[in-house]
């Protein structure tokens, strides 16, 4: 079925260069990810278009663009490891982390985009990444720390809680605000955490509280 959308495929992953996306490890996991199992019926003849699209539940498969961005970024500051993703969504960007780093954690609150995004996942053989169902604000605990943490809704203000639960030398990526919002890195350097903005960008917001 993929190579009905090869064509649409080797686009993408030229307009993504053309955009500046330079990690080829990371167009290659993009490449060798079939972004249509990850959206509904009526949206697949958009599925590699450069665009977020709805997946339900009010939330979005992020832009291919800013999938790899932010997944360049977390390996640019040399992250390898112990991945936190906060908001599976449809799992797309967890399938781009799973081949990319040894071991990934996910939280989504919302538990009938979580069980979509398991068995997606499973269909792809990728079997690294450990789902939890629960508020992303909070992370993880019991699994901290981690040399990555990558947000994929936009946060109103920067999480304590995800910053101290970075390692020494680990990174986060987050888009930060409300109407006006900034794809952000934070680092811990030893306990001192330094901050670097990267783009304007447009994400669901990151919401606290109940989960669904």
């Amino acid at each position: 079925m993929f190579n009905n959308y090869q064509r649409s495929a080797d686009k993408l992953i030229t307009n993504l260069r053309a955009q500046g996306v330079q990690d080829e490890v990371v167009l290659r996991a993009m490449l060798n990810t079939p972004r249509h199992l990850f959206i509904d019926d009526v949206l697949k003849h958009k599925s590699y278009e450069n665009t977020a699209l709805p997946i339900g539940q009010g939330q979005t498969i992020s832009q291919p663009y800013i999938v790899a961005k932010m997944t360049e970024v977390l390996r640019q500051v040399g992250v390898h490891d112990n991945v936190l993703e906060v908001g599976t969504g449809s799992g797309y960007q967890t399938a781009i982390l799973a081949q990319l780093f040894d071991k990934v954690f996910s939280i989504e609150r919302i538990k009938a985009l979580q069980w979509q995004a398991k068995r997606r996942l499973h269909q792809l053989d990728l079997y690294n990444v450990s789902m939890k169902h629960g508020d992303g604000w909070l992370g993880w605990h019991s699994k901290a720390p981690f040399k990555g943490i990558i947000v994929t809704a936009a946060a109103s203000s920067v999480p304590e809680s995800l910053l101290a639960q970075l390692d020494d030398g680990g990174a986060m990526i987050i888009p930060v605000g409300v109407e006006e919002q900034i794809l952000t890195l934070f680092v811990n350097q030893g306990g001192k955490i330094t901050r670097q903005d990267i783009a304007a960008v447009k994400f669901v917001p990151l919401v606290a509280g109940p989960i669904l």
